[in-house]
């Protein structure tokens, strides 16, 4: 479990700490914030751990900076500078921390210097898995050759959602919850996932249909659905989501929102970046007593305009919410037009 991200100097951030949650973390914020950087860079310290990746190499490969020089997530001064990425996690009751060091001149992973209790964090392997905004589900017939034989300006998120979701499934059969999760899936999207000849198909009572031509917001949770079944998100392991609304039915947020819940419940720590006002009350709604969810408000301070976070644990708390505040004034603004219309 990851215990607290700390950056200095790094991309937008001048000086950024969050604690995180044991269940469900969720970041919301106007653009430019740094949501989808946080939760990058939290996956990179994850992944590591099973691809075997160096930390400076895997999180320049998945924010791949210009000409991939990792001296350009240093935050932009005009000045030499030096920052660092470092992350806390939760192992046997014990914390242990990964820190990875350098300076705008370092042209390579190998410039920077790593630090803390690296061979404790190594040697122990953590499944995380990250879905991008970007569906890549069907455009996997290909894609992993095509990324490993060619310079493609891809961030290495891609390929590895693709490289988990054609995992083999897990020996012996799914628990109860995984069941129930996979049927709730099953239902929503009319069918199972299966993958042949490195491409995907929907298979459902009318027969099998590629993902070329399913709907968007289907691929995403038929993705879901591969992750849960094939056992990448288990107890203990992490999920990381950046905007799960894109090209996803309203209808289907209370299905989403109730499916992590469940994850979380069995375990599974997992991160969210949204911008959608009905991703944040599904989760008010349906959270139980129980349940550890904390909301992470990314702001910029008005006097310094650095980016500063402000994190609770109740909805009504989240201070400043952007979301919550558009859609207000959105409201405002129909009662106005409806009592000019009313006037005329």
């Amino acid at each position: 479990m990851l215990e607290k991200i700390k950056f200095e100097r790094f991309t937008a951030f001048e000086k950024l700490e969050i604690d995180f949650s044991p269940g469900i973390n969720i970041f919301i914020g106007e653009n430019g914030t740094g949501k989808t950087h946080i939760l990058k860079a939290s996956y990179a310290a994850c992944d590591i751990t099973k691809s075997k990746e160096s930390f400076a190499e895997k999180i320049n490969n998945v924010f791949y900076p210009s000409k991939k020089q990792i001296g350009r997530l240093i935050k932009r001064t005009g000045t030499s500078n030096k920052g660092f990425v470092e992350v806390t996690r939760k192992l046997d009751a014990k914390s242990i921390l990964l820190r990875l060091s350098f300076s705008n001149h370092a042209t390579k992973p190998e410039k920077a210097v790593l630090s803390g209790s690296t061979k404790t964090w190594l040697e122990n392997p953590m499944e995380a898995a990250y879905i991008p905004v970007k569906d890549m589900m069907a455009n996997a017939p290909g894609f992993r050759a095509l990324y490993e034989e060619r310079e493609v300006h891809f961030e290495e998120i891609y390929v590895d959602i693709i490289d988990k979701a054609f995992l083999p499934v897990r020996k012996g059969p799914p628990d109860r919850r995984q069941k129930i999760l996979l049927q709730t899936l099953q239902n929503a999207i009319s069918g199972k996932v299966i993958a042949k000849n490195d491409e995907f198909f929907l298979r459902s009572p009318d027969g099998e249909l590629e993902f070329t031509l399913l709907a968007e917001g289907f691929r995403k949770l038929g993705l879901l659905w591969i992750l849960i079944q094939n056992g990448t998100l288990l107890n203990g392991s992490a999920l990381f989501w950046d905007e799960p609304e894109a090209n996803l039915n309203p209808r289907m947020m209370k299905t989403i929102t109730g499916i992590l819940l469940a994850l979380q419940r069995m375990g599974v720590q997992i991160f969210l970046a949204t911008h959608h006002y009905a991703i944040l009350k599904e989760f008010d709604l349906q959270a139980r007593a129980k349940d550890k969810i904390l909301f992470h408000s990314l702001y910029r301070d008005a006097d310094s305009g650095e980016i500063k976070v402000s994190s609770t644990s109740e909805y009504l708390r989240i201070a400043p919410n952007a979301i919550d505040d558009t859609f207000g004034d959105m409201a405002d603004r129909e009662i106005k037009k409806s009592l000019g219309d009313m006037g005329q």
